[in-house]
Formats: structure tokens, C-alpha cells, sequence
């Protein structure tokens, strides 16, 4: 086993700090996510005078364009993360 397996293999088996949240922390947060995409939704729906179901679908749309967006600025500023991966 060379020096940098050694070394990868330590990454690997140290242990690891998760922030755990219990019952009541995981609903406050599920909550605050559904209000967020609500507020969202609304907003959509009020200025662009559709129904809340095409405002669904325009939001996703919308999360969607930012992720492939993302995706690309991530392969134009780094080409070889994907490779080591």
C-alpha cells in the first residue's frame, strides 16, 4: 500500500461530525422548506396571473434551469472533479 493509499484510507475511517436533529427539529425544518416553496409558488402566482398548478411547474422549471446552470459552471471551472470521483 503506497503513502497516498494509506493516507485516502484514513479520510475514510476517521469518524465523522453529522449534525443530528431529532423528531421536532426534522419537522420544523420540513415545515420551513413547505412555507419557503409556498411563499415561492404564491408569489409566482400572483404576478404572473396563472393557476397554482402552472406555477408548480414554472417553479420546477425554474429549479431545474438553476441546476443545470450550476451543473455547468462546475464542469467550466473544474473539468476534473468528475474523473476523480
Amino acid at each position: 500500500m503506497t503513502k497516498v493509499e494509506r493516507e485516502i484510507a484514513k479520510l475514510y475511517t476517521l469518524p465523522t461530525i453529522q449534525a443530528r436533529r431529532g423528531f421536532i427539529g426534522e419537522m420544523v425544518g420540513w415545515f420551513i422548506r413547505i412555507v419557503i416553496y409556498d411563499i415561492c409558488i404564491t408569489t409566482i402566482q400572483e404576478v404572473t396571473g396563472v393557476s397554482r398548478f402552472a406555477a408548480l411547474f414554472i417553479f420546477l422549471g425554474l429549479l431545474s434551469a438553476g441546476a443545470f446552470i450550476a451543473y455547468l459552471i462546475r464542469r467550466r471551472m473544474s473539468p476534473g472533479v468528475d474523473d476523480q470521483l
